[in-house]
C-alpha cells in the first residue's frame, strides 16, 4: 500500500508539474509578418488587406511600436484574421516587386506614399478589393490602432 501511496504522489507531482510546463512554454499568439515581395502577392491572392509596416533600425519609436502595439493580443488577433502583415524598411538594400515593376526601398516607400512620406514609422494599409492606399504615420498606441484597424476592414469590406 505505501508503493501505492508513493506512486500515486509521484503521478499527481508530475501531472501537476507537466501542467506548469504547459503553461510556461505556450507561446502567446504572434503576428505572422512577411517580406514586401511575398506578402504582397498573399494579400491580393487572399483578397485580403496589405498591412504594410514601414520602419528603419534606427527609429526609437518603430521599436516602440513593435514592443506595444504589435504585441498587443487584440491587435495581433485582429491583423492575424483580417490581414497580410508586411515588414518594409526602405533603407535596405533589396529589390521589391511591384506590378511589373522591380523597385529600390527608396523607390518603394515613393510609390507608396505618393512622393510624400511621412517619416517612421508609418503604417500603409493596401486594400487589395479596391486598390485603395491608406497610410497612418507615426506610432499609433494599441487601443488607437485596434480601432483604424477595424475601420480598415470595414471600408475594405464595403460594396
Amino acid at each position: 500500500m505505501k508503493l501505492l501511496k508513493n506512486s500515486a504522489f509521484g503521478f499527481f507531482i508530475l501531472f501537476i508539474m507537466g501542467g506548469f510546463t504547459i503553461i510556461k512554454t505556450h507561446a502567446p499568439s504572434e503576428l505572422v509578418w512577411y517580406e514586401w515581395n511575398e506578402g504582397v502577392i498573399k494579400a491580393k491572392r487572399e483578397g485580403k488587406i496589405a498591412l504594410i509596416d514601414t520602419y528603419t533600425d534606427w527609429c526609437h519609436w518603430c521599436k516602440v511600436m513593435d514592443k506595444n502595439t504589435y504585441t498587443n493580443e487584440a491587435v495581433i488577433a485582429l491583423i492575424n484574421k483580417e490581414f497580410i502583415a508586411i515588414k518594409f524598411n526602405p533603407e535596405l538594400d533589396k529589390k521589391y516587386i511591384n506590378g511589373t515593376d522591380t523597385l529600390s526601398g527608396r523607390q518603394l516607400l515613393g510609390a507608396l506614399s505618393g512622393g510624400n512620406s511621412s517619416g517612421y514609422p508609418t503604417t500603409y494599409f493596401y486594400l487589395t478589393k479596391k486598390s485603395i492606399m491608406y497610410q497612418e504615420a507615426g506610432y499609433i498606441e494599441p487601443v488607437k490602432f485596434e480601432t483604424i484597424l477595424r475601420g480598415i476592414v470595414a471600408e475594405h469590406n464595403k460594396l
